[in-house]
């Protein structure tokens, strides 16, 4: 039986700049720019006017996996350099008021159960985090930076040792990127 491959294509906006080299992706627009490095076994991508091609030598259920997860990470990579991405968490608290700063790229988070020292996140890439009252909203073009970075927020502010029916003070996500 002959494999044939299998070939899938993804058109770029008017607006969304592209150039591909080897197997290192860039792609910029109004909100940013994004690169990322596609260097998987058995695929190749390549550039003709506007699209980028992803292809592969075998048509087998894992190779067809591989070009579906690559297309969908390029049509969030286009997504982010148009229009973005933004999650959204929210401060919650009984016991103690949780006050939360932006120090450079890390989110404090004091008074956290009433302890002294601070809790602290990490902000990943080019994203952004906005305070309102008692809402975050965490923004940028790369969906998993804004992911993973609201993610550490609500992770630096969970309760370990104590009831968890009781103690419900914390940061949790409200709304996740792409939803």
């Amino acid at each position: 039986m002959l494999d044939s491959g299998i070939k899938k294509k993804v058109e770029f906006p008017e607006e969304v700049e592209f150039s591909l080299t080897g197997s290192v992706l860039e792609v910029s627009g109004p909100n940013g720019k994004l690169s990322r490095e596609f260097d998987l076994k058995g695929l190749k991508l390549k550039s003709e006017e506007g699209i980028v091609i992803v292809e592969s030598g075998s048509s087998r259920r894992k190779r067809r996996a591989s070009v579906g997860t690559v297309i969908s990470h390029i049509n969030n990579m286009i997504q982010g350099v148009t229009e973005g991405f933004s999650s959204e968490l929210k401060v919650v608290y009984s016991h103690f008021p949780i006050s939360v700063n932006v120090e450079g790229d890390k989110v404090k988070i004091e008074n956290f159960i009433g302890e002294e020292e601070p809790r602290v996140a990490k902000i990943l890439g080019e994203t952004g985090v906005k305070l309102d009252g008692d809402k975050i909203t965490v923004s940028g073009p790369d969906k998993e930076d804004v992911g993973q970075t609201a993610a550490n927020i609500e992770q630096a502010a969970q309760v370990g040792g104590r009831d968890s029916r009781v103690f419900q003070d914390g940061v949790y996500i409200v709304r996740r990127p792409g939803k």
